[in-house]
């Protein structure tokens, strides 16, 4: 058994705060955590949890990856948007256009995430969170599709995007430009593997993708680098 995806992570200077905000947005729930790590799970049951996590690394630029949420409706955007608003998100200025349709907003922790608007067919068979859009190139979106066995649903003009078989949000990348990397990431991916799977095997099975091992994490979690440099940790199994 390999790894599967876990959690999406945020580092955040007030956890248990960001939690809140996202359990408000998307309607999760959240799950144990109080201050210091803090958790929310699918609704459904199926798919990542967002887990949140004590960081102090300043925002220096845009994030790496951010959320788009879809859209049912023209309407549906509308509260969406107002719903990230009364929770305490604001508009921010990436350089959209006037007519684009989407909408850019930032978490409390300045965080981007777009909200979708109503009719994107690439976004037709995913749920509530449709994409987790990350700067990055095409060989780490091949890395990532062979590491969580998700297949590509798209491969074009060295942009790449795969998909769980069981369906929900996509992992996209964007392909060059990719801005430089600045210090750790804020969003990163954690596996976690089945009881009784050999952690090492797994580790070097990703190593052999052309994943790094920069050290040997905390015991609980082996840090590791994807071919563009992004941190992604793997859990001990059971754990």
């Amino acid at each position: 058994m390999t790894g599967q995806l876990f959690a999406i992570c945020f580092r955040a200077n007030r956890p248990s705060e960001l939690a809140r905000f996202w359990s408000g947005v998307l309607g999760w729930e959240a799950a144990g955590g109080q201050g210091e790590d803090a958790a929310l799970l699918p609704p459904d049951g199926a798919g990542f949890r967002i887990r949140f996590l004590p960081g102090q690394e300043p925002k220096t630029g845009r994030n790496r990856a951010h959320f788009d949420l879809t859209s049912a409706s023209p309407e549906d955007q509308e509260r969406t948007v107002a719903r990230a608003l009364e929770h305490g998100g604001s508009h921010i200025d990436v350089g959209q256009l006037p007519e684009d349709g989407h909408v850019v907003l930032a978490d409390p922790d300045g965080n981007e995430f777009c909200v979708i608007e109503a009719g994107n067919t690439f976004l037709a068979d995913t749920g509530f969170i449709g994409v987790l859009a990350c700067d990055g190139t095409q060989e780490v979106g091949y890395f990532w599709s062979a590491a969580l066995h998700w297949p590509l649903v798209w491969d074009q003009d060295e942009e790449t995007a795969i998909q769980s078989p069981d369906g929900g949000a996509k992992i996209t990348w964007g392909g060059p430009p990719v801005a430089p990397k600045a210090g750790p990431n804020r969003l990163s991916f954690e596996l976690a593997l089945p009881s009784g799977t050999d952690r090492e095997a797994e580790v070097a099975r990703l190593v052999s993708l052309d994943a790094t091992r920069p050290d040997d994490g905390d015991g609980g979690r082996v840090l590791m680098l994807d071919p563009d440099g992004n941190e992604f940790f793997v859990r001990r199994p059971g754990r």
